[in-house]
């Protein structure tokens, strides 16, 4: 497993828009276990609906945790997203 600890850029944080992407983003990679961590919680990145129940906001720092095939180049890719504001 790998992990790396991201900052939410996006104004609304991780509203629909954004968690969409992400989720849509994770679920590509399908021999990966992608998850976020923030405040104790942990959330399924390939779920829509956990991402936003997350309540991720702008300036939030979530940390992304991959585990399967490939995991540091899925982890570097994801990352990039957050960095890109997901557009």
């Amino acid at each position: 497993m790998v992990s790396r600890t991201v900052t939410v850029i996006n104004e609304e944080g991780l509203h629909m828009r954004p968690a969409g992407a992400l989720a849509k983003c994770a679920m590509s990679y399908e021999n990966c276990e992608i998850t976020l961590v923030y405040n104790g919680r942990r959330t399924d990145a390939k779920s829509v609906m956990q991402i936003m129940l997350a309540g991720i906001n702008c300036g939030a720092q979530p940390t992304i945790e991959v585990s399967g095939t490939d995991e540091q180049r899925v982890l570097d890719e994801l990352a990039e997203q957050f960095a890109k504001g997901f557009d």
